[in-house]
């Protein structure tokens, strides 16, 4: 008899499978509860069902459990990246970004990554496969347990390895884990979905019954420069189209559309670069995170002074946009945005430490 693996299960084919073992509906909860409110890893943990039903589930089934097998913590701010092996023993990346009183996380949602954007790490890599529901929401069951109970983690982005949209399906059911009462509980202000401009999943993630934030990845205003950057996504759907989707973004009250855009020393932090962005965004609800390039080995691109970096600032606020210039957490690790890559190897990391399940 195969083992079910129970966080696999959708919360209506929990509650079928429940049925089907002829046990009161209010188990159901219970195990929601138990797998994603208190993170249990055993069977025996769920102290409120009785000793049969732990025992058949233990027949039947199995939990998966989040296993850290690497931490790197950044010392100069805190920050750490999360090494996690999958039950296949694929490996992706997750970062702890503190900040103030916040804490974010950053997940991943892809082995690699199909796009070959040129300043991030991950699209060198290829794809690998999707993660399943259950390996992106394990990603902040595991991260909570490692913080441990004195610390919350406030807010969830989708800005790690991989394009969340190109993913999608699991993307939407990991939010509603993420976002349900009998799950982790995060208002869906507190989670941003980041995309470098899929198109048609645009639309379906604007429709999908949780309003988390939009994060638009542009980082670039003509056609010719994103083919330059993020050719693969911008042959598909260039400038145009991908603007088109944003203005229909149906945006709640008091909401605004992120737009990121990664700025390269010679390619696209001009100031006719800033001009032509302020025409894109003209009429769109926005803010703008302006990231200057993270180097990693081998790098194309080159990151721009501070002084060109506060110039095209300067020009997007004298427009009267909310512009933000992201800092750059995590660059002693490589951890940053656009830094992250799949891989469990020996290193000489600054500060390492092993770690068994979490």
């Amino acid at each position: 008899m195969s083992v079910l693996r129970l966080k696999t299960l959708t919360a209506p084919q929990l509650a079928e499978f429940v049925a089907a073992q002829g046990w009161p509906r209010y188990r159901v909860r219970q195990l929601l509860a138990w797998m994603y409110q208190r993170g249990v890893t055993r069977f025996d943990q769920m102290s409120d069902l009785g000793k049969t039903e732990r025992a058949r589930l233990e027949e039947l089934a199995a939990l998966t459990a989040p296993e850290i097998v690497e931490i790197r913590r950044d010392p100069d701010d805190g920050t750490e990246k999360l090494l996690f092996r999958l039950e296949d023993s694929d490996t992706v990346e997750s970062v702890l970004i503190p900040d103030d009183d916040r804490l974010t996380l950053c997940l991943s949602t892809q082995v690699g990554c199909t796009l070959d954007c040129g300043f991030c790490l991950t699209g060198t890599m290829g794809l690998t496969r999707n993660l399943k529901a259950h390996e992106i929401v394990d990603q902040v069951l595991g991260a909570r347990a490692h913080v441990g109970p004195e610390r919350a983690i406030t807010n969830l982005v989708f800005m790690g390895m991989g394009e969340p949209l190109a993913n999608l399906p699991a993307v939407l059911e990991a939010i509603e884990r993420l976002t349900a009462g009998w799950g982790l509980g995060y208002s869906p202000r507190r989670i941003t979905v980041s995309t470098a401009g899929l198109v048609p999943q645009m639309a379906t993630l604007g429709a999908f019954r949780h309003h988390v934030n939009l994060a638009v990845s542009l980082n670039a205003t003509t056609n010719e420069t994103r083919n330059l950057v993020m050719g693969t996504i911008n042959r598909k759907y260039p400038l145009e189209s991908v603007l088109a989707a944003c203005r229909a973004y149906p945006l709640p009250p008091r909401r605004r559309i992120f737009f990121e855009y990664v700025l390269l020393a010679g390619v696209n932090d001009s100031m006719d670069d800033a001009r032509r962005l302020i025409k894109l965004l003209h009429g769109i609800r926005c803010k703008v995170n302006l990231i200057p390039f993270n180097p990693w080995p081998g790098a194309p691109f080159d990151r721009p002074s501070d002084a060109s970096v506060a110039a095209f600032q300067a020009k997007l606020i004298e427009a009267h946009f909310t512009a933000f210039v992201r800092k750059s957490k995590g660059q002693q690790i490589l951890a940053a945005c656009g830094q992250l890559r799949s891989a469990h190897e020996p290193r000489n990391p600054l500060v390492s430490i092993q770690s068994g399940a979490s």
